[in-house]
């Protein structure tokens, strides 16, 4: 490298974005990545070095400008420089300028790749005021961004209040003394929170006209229960289908015994059997217990939201709900019912006094798949609905996917910051390609390449587009690896019959160990 303000070359073109650059002598610039700076018109414009063409010429991606008598970066050009202007390799007062340090409300993550004196932060309000998402294919390290995402989150905001749907049950290690863990064993989402979509999808059974039958059935059923436990509210007038009121289960089975009685013809008596069959088969089903294992009814949703949105905190601001013991036909109702109740607590309550909450989602290309038909649509316009109106309402997002690709487009281009890790599939690379600006779809490339702990941070979060190393975590702040380790567990005998026994017993009683 050449000494403190000496150039390493001169501007030949110019283009909206971009420059060439004539170097001096090649081996003085700084690596692809590296940072410069060109003595413009009116102060100074600050680049990274894209590629190198033959010849000695530097491609440069213009990022912004400190004006003249102001130590202020600012993101964009407002005057180009001229041709023949001196560039000169970025010092350490140059990358602390433009990567930001520490500030009020800020989070440090780990440390500018190519600037490694400076560290990397993310502006708390940004990120989370408009949503963020984690993208990576498996094994570049998204569990472990995460939950340094969120340990930084909570040293800084200890009254916190997050909600983590942890697929894999990754997070519970990482968080032992600062969450709420919600499993199986624990949960408590009564069936009366189902709206009239995500009932239908519970209770009813078949296809086509049976289904459609069934849907009219449950309708008139439904509202009926609500208004008979609520009868002596004077608010029960003014129920419907969808309100969220208790309702006795024993109740609404009468109403549709007592519909399907009223026929005329036995034949007609289908769709209320099965209806009757549905209901009788899941109050009986162990693994739907935390929806239907309930004798007594009753009006307990404050007591429900406050556990699952941590209000009051109690010295535990997240809550994880481990969905890795649900069955799977029933997840995306549970996480249509958890996402609609976050957004409505947002909208509902008074604003003087809003409680702000953030979302996290793991697997998200499972709730919000690229095409519209796939999964389970209530779930997709819940969190649909707070990407595009939840900052309105103090409702932060942040998705979590090893397929980008099968990610709703409309959804990911509502996450003002992305952290993209390691992605050496071609449909994701061009998928997030389209979701970039044009202004850094140059640090795409370096994507197959990214190695573990790695990310280019790109969006609203941080000062400029960069490549990011994260910052270690200690081994009790690390979430817990799903992958077996074969090459030790094949050499030890590691089974006995008593084992075998053990795990069918869990089996049959649906309980993890």
């Amino acid at each position: 490298m050449t000494e403190a303000g000496q150039p390493i070359g001169k501007v030949l073109t110019i283009d909206n974005a971009s420059l060439t650059v004539a170097l001096f002598d090649p081996s003085q610039a700084p690596d692809i990545g590296g940072l410069v700076r060109i003595e413009g018109r009116g102060g100074r414009i600050f680049g990274t070095i894209a590629s190198f063409g033959q010849d000695a010429v530097a491609h440069v991606l213009m990022m912004g400008e400190a004006l003249e008598g102001e130590a202020v970066f600012r993101r964009g050009v407002s005057r180009h420089p001229a041709p023949g202007a001196q560039v000169f390799a970025a010092q350490a007062g140059d990358r602390q300028l433009v990567y930001g340090g520490e500030k009020a409300g800020s989070l440090r993550i780990g440390r500018v790749f190519n600037a490694p004196d400076v560290a990397a932060h993310v502006r708390t309000d940004d990120l989370l005021a408009k949503h963020f998402a984690v993208l990576g294919t498996t094994g570049s390290g998204k569990s472990c961004t995460v939950a340094l995402l969120l340990h930084r989150l909570l040293e800084a905001n200890p009254q916190g209040h997050i909600v983590l749907l942890d697929l894999h049950n990754e997070y519970g290690a990482a968080f032992k003394d600062r969450s709420e863990i919600v499993d199986t064993a624990n949960l408590q989402l009564p069936y009366w929170l189902l709206n009239f979509e995500e009932s239908v999808e519970v209770f009813a059974t078949g296809e086509g006209a049976e289904r459609q039958h069934q849907m009219s059935i449950l309708r008139d059923c439904l509202l009926a229960a609500r208004k008979t436990f609520a009868k002596d509210s004077p608010d029960a007038a003014g129920y419907t289908v969808d309100t969220p009121t208790p309702y006795r289960m024993s109740e609404l089975a009468r109403l549709i015994r007592e519909g399907a009685g009223k026929l005329d013809k036995p034949e007609s008596a289908a769709p209320y059997l099965r209806l009757l069959s549905r209901l009788d088969s899941l109050s009986t089903d162990r693994r739907y217990a935390f929806m239907f294992s309930g004798i007594l009814v009753r009006d307990n949703l404050a007591d429900i939201l406050g556990r699952l949105l941590r209000i009051p905190v109690e010295g535990k601001p997240l809550s994880i709900i481990d969905l890795s013991g649900i069955p799977s036909e029933i997840v995306d109702v549970l996480v249509s019912v958890l996402a609609r109740a976050i957004f409505d607590f947002g909208l509902w309550s008074a604003q003087a006094r809003a409680v702000p909450v953030l979302l996290v989602c793991e697997e998200a290309h499972r709730y919000v798949p690229a095409n519209a038909s796939d999964g389970f649509a209530p779930t997709r316009r819940a969190l649909g609905r707070i990407a595009k109106e939840g900052r309105k309402y103090g409702i932060s997002l942040g998705l979590v996917t090893q397929r980008p690709s099968e990610l709703s487009a409309s959804i990911l281009s509502q996450c003002g910051t992305l952290f993209v890790l390691r992605m050496s599939n071609e449909a994701d690379q061009q998928f997030v390609s389209k979701a970039l600006p044009d202004g850094v779809k140059d640090l795409l490339a370096a994507l197959p390449t990214l190695r573990p702990q790695e990310a280019v941070l790109v969006g609203e979060g941080a000062s400029v587009p960069m490549r990011v190393k994260f910052d270690d975590l200690t081994a009790d702040q690390l979430p817990h690896s799903a992958s077996a380790k074969f090459s030790e567990a094949w050499n030890v005998e590691s089974g006995d019959r008593a084992f075998l026994e053990r795990s069918v017993e869990r089996w049959r009683k649906q309980e993890r160990g």
